[in-house]
């Protein structure tokens, strides 16, 4: 198991952070672009009026772009993550519903279902002893049982927590903030999170122990 393991490990080609960074974060500035200016590509594009109001316009070019940054990401690298898997199979499937009924619930929803799930999945790990994080980021840093089992648990809270100011900001605000929300609000948010568990990264790292 464990040959095995390594092998595919050696198979994965890593690509630069800049790179990594643009194919996670370049869908969603595409949705906030064609958002923003829906009426303008529009004009230019006849074709995607027919698509119906910007957020609609958004949405198909969501889906056009999460499925060519994952078709690269995985030429580069020969692997696709879990998580970006799962939230490209939801916004496809969510944005096929929203642009077939004309109805943006089914878009606004992704953020809350996607992150419920990945919350739910950890939690319910942990209940059964497992701390699924570990087998996500193994690759990035070591630490002991005891780290991934706090980290685990942080993150499936933290993903509830998303879940619920997504619900909160699409019933409360308009379209346009949401939008801008999802973009320039979830990000920070996640970065300062991750950031904050930087402390405990370094107190459970066994790298850390191997140098001491």
């Amino acid at each position: 198991m464990n040959s095995e393991r390594s092998t595919q490990t050696t198979e994965r080609q890593d690509v630069s952070p800049l790179l990594k960074l643009a194919l996670e974060l370049g869908p969603l500035g595409v949705f906030f672009i064609a958002n923003s200016r829906g009426a303008q590509l529009a004009e230019m594009f006849p074709a995607l009026g027919t698509l119906g109001q910007p957020i609609f316009i958004a949405t198909a070019a969501f889906m056009v772009a999460i499925t060519i940054s994952l078709t690269v990401s995985y030429i580069l690298t020969r692997h696709l993550p879990v998580m970006p898997v799962v939230s490209g199979v939801v916004v496809l499937v969510f944005g096929a519903l929203t642009l077939y009924l004309q109805d943006d619930l089914f878009i606004k929803l992704k953020p809350t279902i996607v992150n419920t799930l990945f919350g739910s999945i950890l939690l319910g790990g942990l209940f059964f002893g497992k701390s699924l994080l570990g087998y996500v980021f193994d690759s990035a840093f070591k630490l002991d049982a005891e780290g991934w089992r706090k980290l685990t648990m942080r993150w499936g809270l933290f993903f509830f927590v998303l879940a619920l100011i997504n619900e909160f900001v699409w019933r409360n605000f308009s379209t346009d903030f949401w939008v801008d929300f999802k973009v320039f609000g979830f990000m920070p948010i996640t970065m300062v999170f991750t950031m904050m568990q930087l402390p405990l990264i370094q107190k459970h790292s066994l790298e850390s122990e191997e140098k001491s």
